[in-house]
């Protein structure tokens, strides 16, 4: 079945095997993705440290600082991409700023650690790779759920025939609450933003499918705005929503096989997570706690002729495959601490084990199809 495989770099970084220095664009001293998962992550990982911070503000940028204990802290990122010992260039700010973010990076020459989505739409996506390739650098997008520990079994079990010939795949999952939503998020209604339940819930989801499964050949798609008024939590305040809360997809994998994905608000009662990969000798079920496989820990089950699912406990070595990172496990930091490893160590080898600027356009083109099937109502390639 299609995998995805370790291939040789086509850029190298130019730097020796040892401590890689990392500046961090977009940091606040008691929230946010980088606080929660980058900093942890790379403290957790002897081979990086943290070489520079960035906020907003110089006052943001100083508390940040002394918080995290790291004296090099600015308010331009123009001037911690310059900074001689800054490798790699982490952009964890939200997702309109990305582009011009992580274009001052590359044009720095330095290596690229963007959050997904990577741009609000595959314009931006196309445009951030074509500079990415034209400078030579390497870079990663914050597809991290590749990297969980259950992935690596499943495709392992895959490998090794426990389904036989996938036949079909179904997921279905929830994302954030359908009637609130925090202030920091509430960007993520306005679909211009580019962040919001397709590219990111549903973004996350897709991409392990087409990781683990193969592409879709086609696709036919319904979207829809189901609750078109949201509420911030803090003020009370009713916002107009225009990004989509239900979003389902069908179509056929390059292998062959049906697939289907349905992702939406949350809903009281519904299921988190649940994908299925049915085949002609057995069944694997991947569960979560919500459509953010990324963030939640994921367990694996599995059942072959006609018996029932069954937990499938993941190796020890998949799990402690970087030893270093166990305080993390089960924490929001853990995959993303997996994929920092996993990218120094394609530097050292030379290797492409990790979803980089040029896989982000791949996924964003599949987006864009979604997009076209639904407004259309039309069955569209993918």
């Amino acid at each position: 079945m299609p995998q995805t495989e370790a291939r040789e770099a086509t850029s190298a970084l130019a730097i020796p095997k040892s401590t890689l220095g990392v500046g961090i664009i977009g940091v606040s001293p008691a929230r946010g993705w980088a606080t929660t998962a980058h900093i942890p992550a790379l403290r957790a990982l002897p081979n990086y440290r943290i070489a520079a911070l960035s906020a907003r503000s110089a006052e943001s940028a100083r508390a940040a600082g002394q918080v995290f204990g790291v004296g090099a802290v600015f308010s331009d990122h123009e001037q911690l991409v310059t900074q001689p010992d800054v490798d790699v260039v982490a952009v964890t700010v939200k997702v309109p700023h990305h582009r011009e973010l992580v274009s001052a990076a590359l044009a720095a020459g330095k290596a690229v650690y963007c959050e997904w989505p990577l741009g609000r739409d595959l314009e931006d996506a196309r445009a951030m790779a074509a500079l990415a390739a034209k400078q030579g650098v390497r870079t990663v997008v914050g597809l991290q759920a590749r990297q969980a520990p259950a992935i690596e079994f499943v495709q392992q079990l895959l490998r090794d025939g426990y389904v036989g010939e996938v036949l079909s795949t179904t997921m279905v999952g929830l994302s954030i609450p359908g009637d609130v939503v925090g202030q920091p998020n509430a960007y993520m209604l306005d679909k211009t933003n580019g962040a919001n339940l397709l590219t990111v819930p549903f973004g996350h989801s897709l991409d392990l499918l087409n990781y683990v499964l193969g592409e879709f050949v086609d696709l036919s798609a319904v979207s829809d705005v189901r609750r078109p008024l949201i509420t911030i939590e803090e003020t009370g305040e009713q916002i107009v929503k225009t990004a989509v809360d239900q979003i389902a997809v069908i179509g056929t994998l390059t292998s062959g096989a049906t697939a289907s994905i349905h992702i939406r608000e949350a809903v009281a009662g519904g299921i988190g997570f649940l994908w299925e990969i049915n085949g002609t000798d057995g069944t694997l079920r991947i569960t979560a706690d919500a459509a953010l496989p990324e963030i939640f820990p994921l367990t694996v089950a599995g059942a072959q002729g006609r018996d029932e699912p069954t937990a499938l406990a993941i190796p020890a070595a998949v799990r402690q495959k970087w030893p270093a990172l166990a305080s993390l496990e089960g924490a929001p930091a853990f995959n993303v601490a997996r994929a920092y490893a996993a990218f120094a160590a394609d530097i050292d080898n030379g290797t492409h084990t990790v979803p980089d600027f040029a896989d982000a356009v791949r996924r964003h083109e599949v987006i864009a199809a979604i997009e076209r099937s639904a407004a259309s109502g039309k069955r569209v390639k993918a």
